[in-house]
């Protein structure tokens, strides 16, 4: 009996990583080009991003889970009118002085003229500059010592590589909350120079 519930068990695991891989490569991510590799550290050569944002106060967790309810609602066409847009990877975090920026990405092919208009003013549509980014890739839970051991490493390789960042690093979510830990593809990225 105890085989059966195992092999039960190990059949269910095996469909929901299934299930999860292709409801993720089924979602868009931001297009860029890899200039460098060490390791899971990247050097980055991003192309102008459109993205939909919203800034909030708070925690890095608290301002994350509250700007993610407006974008959402803009890209579902919950509180506008017209077609719903597809959502994309990674859902971005950025400190600015006391708050924080989240942005969702817009598809590839979007424009700003094209784009819905957010129905008030909390929503905010913009064009991000092409930029190069330094980026480490990792996986586990959001938490907030995770992403200080990764920041470390990240600022670390930039030092040894004579990268100097440009303003404060942008945190980079990939999943949705219900993914495992061991499943997630997080990064931590910041604007280089040098």
């Amino acid at each position: 009996m105890l085989i059966y519930f195992a092999l039960a068990l190990l059949v269910a695991i095996i469909g929901l990583v299934g299930f999860w891989y292709v409801q993720t490569r089924n979602v868009e991510i931001a297009r860029y080009e890899v200039l460098q590799t060490d390791g899971a550290i990247e050097l980055r050569a991003y192309p102008p991003l459109l993205v939909a944002e919203v800034t909030r106060t708070g925690t890095r967790d608290q301002a994350v889970r509250a700007g993610f309810g407006p974008l959402a609602r803009y890209i579902f066409a919950q509180e506008r009118g017209g077609e719903k847009i597809a959502m994309t990877a990674p859902v971005t975090q950025t400190a600015e002085g006391g708050s924080w920026t989240i942005r969702f990405i817009m598809p590839s092919g979007s424009s700003l003229e094209g784009l819905p208009k957010p129905s008030g003013a909390d929503v905010k549509l913009t064009e991000l500059p092409a930029a190069r980014r330094a980026a480490i890739r990792f996986s586990g839970w959001w938490s907030d010592p995770l992403f200080t051991e990764k920041n470390a490493e990240l600022l670390a390789w930039m030092t040894k590589h004579g990268l100097s960042p440009v303003g404060e690093p942008t945190f980079a979510y990939y999943n949705d909350p219900f993914t495992p830990g061991f499943l997630r593809r997080n990064e931590i990225l910041y604007e280089v120079k040098g």
